[in-house]
């Protein structure tokens, strides 16, 4: 699974760098590092939506706040499935 974050300046200044540490904290301690490729990206195009969290082209808007929820639900979920 590749999941793709934005580091955009808008994005960046909305918490991207946490989210980043946040997910590849998760990802390590659920030992997916084998399944999910996390990537930093640069502007998606949705600055307002910020911070922007792309899984395999499917675009999310993420806040470091509900970054275990959109872990548990998006990434888990769909490996899980």
């Amino acid at each position: 699974m590749r999941v793709s974050i934005c580091i955009g300046s808008a994005c960046h200044l909305k918490g991207s760098r946490e989210v980043i540490q946040k997910l590849q904290k998760l990802v390590s301690e659920n030992h997916l590092d084998s399944e999910v490729d996390l990537n930093g990206d640069f502007c998606s195009g949705n600055c307002r939506k910020g911070v922007c969290v792309t899984i395999d082209g499917e675009l999310y808007s993420v806040k470091p706040e509900t970054t275990e929820e959109f872990f548990q639900k998006e990434i888990l979920g769909r490996l899980n499935a």
